[in-house]
């Protein structure tokens, strides 16, 4: 009983490894090329996980550190504009390194928006991050709602593939857009 239960944690550990390293190599990510790079069947993986993207959900845990450690560097500026900036720029760069993961992770998203949701959600941390020097209220919660839509892989990814940018100028786009966002928020609050 031991030997079985040990065989099926060694194929369980195989399959999110890898799918571990095919995230890391910025690859497209598809059950498919998980099954090839682990050496097990596409049916044997599918006993382990209902989907990509559960598989992929695991294989996200403890990739990316969180979001007081992205900020750690900002820690004291007390800046929104600056903590915003630098969280923006952060998390595309995630973003634009581990694309495959990612991209596959909204495909189930879009394809599948009943199911519980399984994407990591990186952004929500790191905008409350960026924004903890500033008092809750009323227009900190608008903004928040306002950089949710900018400060994502959605607007990278729109940026890259329909308006031709390359994943540098996409990047300091949005960086520029979120920047923009915030000052405008904080201008309204100070009136």
């Amino acid at each position: 009983m031991a030997a079985r239960t040990n065989q099926k944690e060694r194929t369980r550990t195989a399959i999110v490894r890898a799918a571990h390293e095919l995230m890391t190599s910025g690859a497209e990510l598809t059950m498919s090329r998980v099954v090839a790079k682990a050496l097990v069947s596409e049916a044997t993986a599918y006993r382990y996980f209902p989907d990509l993207a559960s598989l992929l959900a695991e294989a996200f845990t403890g990739l990316w550190p969180s979001a007081a450690e992205v900020m750690a560097p900002m820690a004291h500026v007390t800046d929104p504009v600056d903590r915003i900036a630098y969280a923006t720029e952060a998390l595309l760069r995630d973003v634009h390194a581990y694309q495959g993961a990612v991209r596959a992770m909204i495909a189930a998203a879009i394809t599948r928006p009943d199911a519980d949701p399984q994407r990591p959600g990186r952004r929500f941390g790191l905008i409350d991050e960026a924004l903890a020097p500033l008092a809750a209220d009323a227009d900190h919660a608008q903004l928040k709602r306002d950089l949710a839509i900018v400060v994502s892989a959605e607007a990278f990814f729109n940026l890259t593939d329909f308006c031709g940018l390359t994943p540098t100028e996409a990047i300091a786009s949005v960086v520029h857009t979120a920047r923009t966002l915030t000052i405008a928020a904080m201008r309204n609050t100070t009136q």
